[in-house]
């Protein structure tokens, strides 16, 4: 099961149809299109063609799959007063002073570059359970983080 946003589970959904309305159409046509320049045997646009709708037919079905074992969370429900899936959370690096700001989401709504960290990494997994004031202790690949945590909210 992949806890999502509802926000999460309609992008999944909109990339869904616009994969099987565009791009699945767009590979048959340039299947079709590079059937017609003759011998298959050696027509390498051909055999590209294939590929890439095998691979386009294959995340197609990653993402059925991901959606039929979605489960959409509504924040409004939750309790703010520990860190949970979809808690944004404020903490303070003990060491360095740097604060940081991340939202824990599902593995397949995880994206860094706006903040959301996949409740599966070590900093999620440290975070999980505690409470602000808390200060917790995250192992990582890069060495140990001492982390406050500042404030707990979802957004």
């Amino acid at each position: 099961m992949a806890y999502m946003t509802r926000d999460g589970y309609d992008k999944k959904m909109a990339e869904l149809k616009h994969m099987e309305e565009v791009e699945r159409p767009a590979a048959s046509a340039a299947i079709a299109e590079a059937r017609e320049k003759g011998d298959l045997s050696e027509n390498s646009e051909y055999d590209a063609a294939k590929e890439a709708q095998g691979m386009l037919e294959m995340r197609i079905a990653v993402l059925k799959d991901q959606l039929s074992k979605a489960k959409i969370i509504d924040p409004t429900k939750l309790d703010t007063s520990c860190v949970q899936i979809l808690s944004t959370v404020e903490m303070k690096n003990l060491t360095n002073g740097m604060q940081m700001r991340y939202t824990i989401v599902s593995e397949t709504e995880a994206d860094l570059r706006q903040g959301k960290i996949s409740s599966a990494t070590p900093i999620a997994q440290g975070l999980l359970g505690h409470k602000v004031g808390d200060k917790v202790s995250v192992t990582t690949p890069m060495g140990t983080l001492q982390l406050e945590i500042l404030k707990i909210t979802f957004e």
